[in-house]
């Protein structure tokens, strides 16, 4: 069962929910420029690649690819949602380091504001059966009211219509016999299935209004 507990300590070999939100419920995503910014943080520490950015050559940087995998992600206005598997016991607290760090950097200067930009410490929650992987897929999917044309989240990826190195959608789509068309059709039974994913989001959320 997911736990409601704030993760402190993270355990090798384990699926976490990540999830955060702006300070005072702010906005920490202005435009699209932030938003590829923050997934090009990604690229950079999963992938080993750094994005080329106003024609800069592309070069190997350090990364903890091997340490960490990122499976599914939802990125909106105020907040994220983020679903991990490490293998070591600090992929993600390494992971998650880089890139808010970077970020708040990135975001503070750009928009010329100082301070913290995230609500605390993200919050996070471990994912012990295999079974419910596919339950906090469709719950990080389907946060956008039009999940289905969203731009910043990993459900393109899963569809099969865009491809990339440092996201690893295999470990969830292997549940739907690696077939788009029959997780399409899974997130699409959300009515049918709304009283699940309410349940599902009470024991992700330590508070409800959190995410």
């Amino acid at each position: 069962m997911p736990s409601r507990n704030i993760i402190r300590e993270f355990a090798p070999q384990q699926y976490y929910h990540v999830y955060n939100r702006g300070v005072e419920k702010r906005l920490v995503f202005l435009d699209d420029q932030d938003y590829v910014v923050f997934l090009g943080l990604f690229k950079k520490y999963l992938s080993g690649e750094k994005p080329e950015i106003e024609g800069q050559n592309r070069h190997k940087v350090s990364q903890i690819g091997d340490e960490v995998q990122l499976l599914a992600y939802c990125l909106m206005p105020n907040h994220f949602h983020l679903l991990f598997y490490q293998t070591s016991s600090e992929g993600i607290t390494k992971l998650m380091q880089r890139i808010v760090t970077g970020y708040v950097m990135y975001f503070n200067h750009r928009h010329k504001r100082i301070g913290g930009l995230f609500q605390g410490r993200y919050k996070a929650s471990s994912i012990t059966a295999d079974a419910y992987l596919q339950h906090i897929s469709r719950y990080i999917h389907m946060n956008p009211a039009h999940f289905e044309d969203w731009p910043y989240s990993s459900l393109p990826y899963y569809l099969a219509q865009k491809q990339a190195t440092w996201l690893k959608p295999g470990q969830i789509m292997g549940l739907f016999n690696n077939n788009p068309t029959e997780y399409l059709e899974f997130l699409r039974d959300y009515v049918e299935s709304k009283q699940e994913l309410k349940e599902l989001k009470w024991q992700l959320a330590n508070d409800p209004e959190d995410v």
